[in-house]
């Protein structure tokens, strides 16, 4: 386990080789994106519309998805396997590829972790932004759903391995399904015209959402958990082996 604390350390201070600086447009974009979600929710919950959540459960929702982001929709480096050679790069380090790809993934959430959630952990609550979830079982469903987010991630970089120079509208694409149907950007239960009780149970749905919404309350926990786990139990074994196959369909720059 030492080698991958060691990736997971490398890769944490790789982002800031060159000086937290560079990081600081990243802090400052998230920080006014969530500034400006904050404002849009209080205007938009000053008619007193009943939406199944309270103000104050939706700007707990707000502010808890920007401080988890990374971890509520994972992003490896993995879809960049042709651009940017990652792929061929860990398949020569004496580490599993899915190993070295996942350490190299949660250290790069270490820089943004200190420098924008944690601060915002302390500093929110002093405009009555609760961080304390409504169950402690959110931290099982987050773990559920970072584990469920490799194996997503894993498809798609499968998939930009099949269609190989389309990685520019996978990206695009999967931005889009992960912005209406993961519950990461806008609750799945304020999706209208019934929408909510179809997406719910597709495994999107499984990813942010879930835990978020056991954080707020408004979810039934033993129901988001079981569909946590069943996807996992389900796509897990699928994107391994669609990870082998595709590994047959990988070429480099030049043959």
């Amino acid at each position: 386990m030492n080698k991958y604390f060691k990736t997971i350390y490398m890769s944490a201070t790789g982002k800031t080789a060159g000086g937290i600086v560079y990081i600081l447009p990243d802090v400052l974009i998230k920080t006014f994106t969530l500034i400006s979600l904050v404002f849009l929710w209080r205007a938009a919950m000053s008619s007193n519309v009943d939406v199944g959540m309270t103000l104050n459960q939706i700007l707990t929702y707000t502010c808890v998805s920007a401080v988890l982001s990374d971890m509520l929709s994972v992003k490896t480096a993995a879809t960049g396997w042709l651009s940017e050679g990652v792929l061929f790069k860990l398949f020569g380090h004496p580490l599993s590829v899915f190993g070295n790809l996942i350490s190299q993934t949660i250290g790069g959430w270490v820089p943004m972790f200190l420098m924008f959630s944690l601060p915002m952990v302390l500093i929110l609550p002093l405009f009555k932004i609760s961080f304390s979830p409504s169950s402690p079982l959110f931290f099982i469903s987050l773990l559920l759903c970072v584990s469920l987010g490799f194996a997503i991630d894993s498809l798609f970089a499968c998939l930009s391995i099949k269609l190989r120079n389309m990685n520019w509208l996978i990206g695009r694409m999967r931005i889009a399904v992960n912005t209406v149907l993961s519950g990461t950007f806008v609750p799945i239960n304020l999706l209208p015209f019934g929408i909510a009780n179809v997406v719910k149970y597709q495994p999107f749905a499984s990813l942010g959402g879930a835990p978020l919404s056991i954080f707020v309350g408004t979810a039934n926990i033993a129901q988001t958990l079981l569909l946590q786990l069943i996807w996992n139990i389900v796509l897990w074994p699928f994107a391994l082996l669609v990870w082998k196959k595709s590994q047959e369909g990988m070429v480099s720059y030049g043959g």
